[in-house]
């Protein structure tokens, strides 16, 4: 007489299998996800944009820290800490390019009061010629 398996016993077999399968899956989970290499190439590329368009350090301390930052998110890579890798060098270049815009927008503010101050230089004299030629 053969004895059939209660319910709720699987065959050694498959139990084997159902284990290797719950052991992949959590290895799988648990592996180091890969580099942020394209966020720190442009990390890179805002920081080198900045330097062309010569912002000091001392006057855009948005730029220094954005290299710190960079800095900082190679260093994690090296230890396999790579979310926080991803996120400092998301962080690096936001502030590399708030540098960069800070700067611009500087730049486009002395443009502008220089062109205020020529106008009413230029209204002053028009007003003086008017008085001359009365």
């Amino acid at each position: 007489m053969s004895q059939k398996p209660e319910m709720g016993h699987l065959p050694l077999w498959r139990s084997i299998a159902v284990g290797g399968a719950v052991i992949a899956l959590a290895s799988a989970c648990a592996s180091t996800p890969p580099a942020p290499t394209a966020d720190l190439q442009s990390a890179a590329q805002a920081i080198a944009t900045a330097d062309q368009a010569r912002i000091p350090d001392t006057t855009a301390p948005e730029l220094a820290e954005a290299r710190d930052k960079l800095a900082a998110a190679q260093a994690a890579v090296a230890v396999q800490h790579m979310q926080e890798a991803d996120r400092l060098a998301l962080e690096s270049r936001a502030d590399a390019e708030l540098a960069s815009a800070t700067s611009q927008a500087s730049k486009d503010q002395s443009i502008n009061d220089e062109i205020v101050q020529s106008t009413a230089t230029l209204s002053q004299e028009m007003q003086r010629n008017k008085g001359t030629n009365q």
